[in-house]
């Protein structure tokens, strides 16, 4: 008598999988908007007509602000996208306190603070959080979140406490089986968790700035959702027998670490595939203490949600010294290439590309080259010779740093820009890391990077934001060989030298590609903000919009939306470009209308409330942090 029902139950289950490829729609219930992280919703009150006519309808003020103030702590950006599950909205402060709202007034239901900013700074990226994940049975609600001091937690949704029946009072530990881990110190995590076939996957950030060759690995693991059991372990460097040992040369599996997926997730449910984007190796910008390709570094891993099976992979550098890790959430989306359909999965990467695979196969839609690019000249290095250049779509983004690539606004600027570069060593795209100091392009931030794109299924359009930020590259032996046992590592100037503040490279400094997914072709590009067109050598100059900071895109069925933090104009008096949301026309990019914000956001959600869509986004940080919705006005 069970097995109807359980049928019923799998062919729900299998339905809501489909759906949530095609965007959210009243609600907001994933990090990404839906399972496949398209950050697309079916919602349309917002129009063309009427975009003009949005206003601030509440502000909510985040708890961060009063306990940084009174604890002389300091949170980062505002980075988290809210949920909205059952006419509550969910969020994750940088600090780690997970708050409900009432999304039609912005008013608190209930938040919990787990009071991890007691514990210390995490690595890198210090007290930052993007997210929540959402899962329900119909009955119960529980909110799943990684947390600074490294536990995977659940909360119920209803009253904003711990779930006892989950781990050890609503805790599981993620160092257990992790060797050199030391939680906080050199792992942490920060970006949602997902969930499939009630089955709950965590990533984790890995420090990124490590005094030896031996670090703790990002191995990803799935628990079983009510009880937080664990039931499987992906090695993210695999050890001796697994798939892919061979590509760590003199045993370096053995000791290397990070390789990690500090990002985002996505999940097919109707497969039951979880997609991994991998980061970089221990260390980001030299590897010779583990020579070989290195999978799975910067790679997308497709495993098997139930069983923690490698499905398929796609290594998009081969042994990286440039910090190219995947970056952002997979998409997934289905799109239509020579006339047949493809249900695809397109990772962005820092290095301007997008890949595109069938996400059952991992089979690219289009070819993927492998070209020769530069040797190292770094002793002990070995770089790979070869790197994997997709045929389509063409990049969004400069890639690589030659004469041709410095300013040229008029002869006198390019001379002076040239004087600046010319004591470093430049190249096209994977040219390596040098003592001399190399520019690099895109640069370790990228490129695209965790705010990630938007995918219209019903068009098959891929919206990318990205910037152009150049990155100085310079290895050097540690400067205490007693406390290091690395050979070489980056020293700590990162950013390239500038203009009197203009930047060297050519604009725009950030940008916005659309892409025909069928056609695997850019349909139109634009830059984002003015960027420093104010800058006195340019003030005698017509210049167009320059670009400058990055964008967060949210897509609807009728708009494309862009928030954007703003930025200096390179005005005489420190002038700055206020903080904005843009609405767009999909087809052209042509701006509709823009709506200046109180502080600059993160990525956009959208929700419907009591018969009235709203645009929501955390902004601002450290002590000054909120939550904006928008409405059209009454």
């Amino acid at each position: 008598m069970r097995r109807p029902i359980i049928a019923a139950v799998i062919a729900v289950s299998i339905t809501v999988g489909a759906d949530a490829q095609r965007g959210a729609s009243s609600e907001w219930r994933f990090y990404g908007g839906d399972a496949g992280s398209t950050k697309y919703s079916t919602l349309s009150q917002i129009q063309p007509v009427n975009a003009s006519r949005l206003r601030v309808a509440w502000r909510w003020t985040s708890p961060d602000n009063e306990i940084a103030q009174a604890n002389q702590v300091q949170p980062g950006n505002y980075e988290d996208t809210p949920l909205l599950a059952n006419g509550v909205m969910y969020t994750f402060t940088g600090l780690g306190v997970i708050v409900a709202i009432n999304p039609g007034t912005g008013a608190t239901i209930w938040q919990l603070d787990l009071e991890t900013w007691k514990l210390g700074r995490p690595t890198n990226l210090g007290f930052l959080h993007r997210g929540l994940a959402y899962w329900t049975d119909g009955t119960a609600e529980r909110l799943l979140a990684g947390t600074h001091d490294a536990h995977l937690i659940s909360v119920d949704a209803k009253t904003g406490k711990l779930d006892p029946s989950f781990g050890a009072e609503g805790k599981v530990d993620l160092t257990e089986r992790l060797a050199f881990v030391e939680r906080i110190r050199n792992y942490t995590v920060t970006s949602a968790p997902v969930v499939v076939r009630n089955v709950v996957i965590a990533g984790a950030g890995i420090s990124d700035g490590p005094q030896s060759k031996e670090a703790v690995r990002g191995d990803v693991s799935g628990f079983d959702v009510r009880t937080g059991k664990r039931l499987w372990t992906f090695r993210s460097v695999p050890q001796p027998g697994e798939y892919g040992n061979d590509t760590w040369e003199d045993n370096a599996a053995e000791y290397t670490g990070n390789t990690n997926v500090w990002s985002l997730m996505s999940v097919d449910e109707a497969l039951g595939y979880v997609y991994l984007p991998f980061g970089t190796p221990t260390n980001d910008y030299y590897g010779g203490h583990r020579l070989g390709n290195n999978l799975f570094a910067e790679s997308l891993v497709c495993v098997d949600a139930t069983t923690g099976k490698r499905v398929w992979h796609f290594q998009g550098v081969h042994h990286g010294l440039w910090d190219y890790d995947f970056p952002a959430a997979p998409i997934l989306g289905r799109i239509t290439v020579d006339g047949r359909g493809i249900d695809a999965v397109m990772q962005i990467s820092k290095q301007g590309f997008v890949y595109v695979f069938d996400r059952r196969t991992g089979d690219p839609v289009w070819p993927i080259e492998e070209r020769p690019v530069p040797p190292s000249t770094i002793p002990g290095e070995k770089a790979s010779p070869t790197q994997p250049f997709p045929t389509k779509p063409p990049p969004f983004e400069r890639q690589g740093f030659t004469d041709d690539d410095v300013i040229d606004f008029t002869p006198e600027i390019k001379a002076t820009a040239m004087e600046l570069v010319k004591p470093y060593a430049r190249g096209p795209l994977f040219t390596p890391p040098s003592e001399r100091g190399t520019i690099q392009l895109p640069g370790n931030g990228g490129g695209a990077n965790w705010s990630g794109a938007s995918f219209d299924p019903e068009t098959g359009m891929l919206y990318v934001p990205s910037i152009t930020s150049p990155f100085l590259v310079q290895i050097t032996a540690p400067p205490d060989p007693s406390r290091s046992n690395l050979r070489f590592r980056r020293n700590g100037q990162a950013s390239l030298a500038t203009l009197v503040g203009l930047p060297l490279a050519k604009p725009p400094y950030s940008r916005l590609t659309a892409y025909d997914m069928n056609t695997g072709t850019i349909a139109w590009q634009m830059p984002i903000g003015d960027g420093p067109r104010r800058h006195p050598l340019l003030r005698d100059l017509d210049v167009p919009p320059l670009g400058g900071g990055r964008g967060y895109p949210l897509l609807t069925s009728a708009l494309l939306f862009v928030a954007h933090r703003g930025g200096s104009t390179g005005g005489p008096k420190g002038e700055r470009e206020l903080p904005s949301l843009r609405v767009l026309d999909k087809n052209t990019g042509q701006e509709i209308a823009k709506l200046e914000l109180p502080l600059g956001p993160s990525t956009p959600m959208t929700y419907m409330h009591e018969g009235r869509q709203y645009i929501a986004m955390a902004a601002g940080g450290g002590a000054r942090a909120e939550i904006v919705a928008l409405a059209l006005a009454n």
